[in-house]
């Protein structure tokens, strides 16, 4: 249970860069919308992060929690704001996949 609440911390980390993304592209209401959902997933993720760092390996939590944070934008980056998807960064955001992966086989 503590992995699924891990990775849904991590998906509202992507959520909280995608929000600070869509603010900094928007005017008016329209910014302060997406800079309220930017509290709001900050704060589920953070609430998250708190509670399972209690039960898993904080370094372990922390890495995971940044590794998915990291890789979720980039493809945010990529499929939402047209960043470009260039094979380095492809590479690396695999090779940090793994090591979540890798993380969570050798973690107890």
């Amino acid at each position: 249970m503590n992995w699924a609440l891990l990775i849904i911390a991590g998906l509202f980390e992507v959520g909280f860069a995608t929000c600070l993304g869509k603010a900094k592209e928007s005017t008016g209401d329209e910014a302060t919308y997406w800079y309220l959902g930017f509290l709001l997933c900050l704060g589920v993720s953070m609430s998250l992060l708190v509670k399972v760092s209690q039960e898993l390996p904080v370094g372990t939590t922390y890495a995971v929690w940044t590794g998915i944070g990291a890789v979720g934008t980039v493809l945010v980056g990529i499929l939402i704001f047209k960043e470009p998807a260039t094979f380095w960064r492809l590479f690396f955001s695999t090779t940090l996949i793994a090591s979540i992966i890798g993380l969570k086989l050798v973690s107890h």
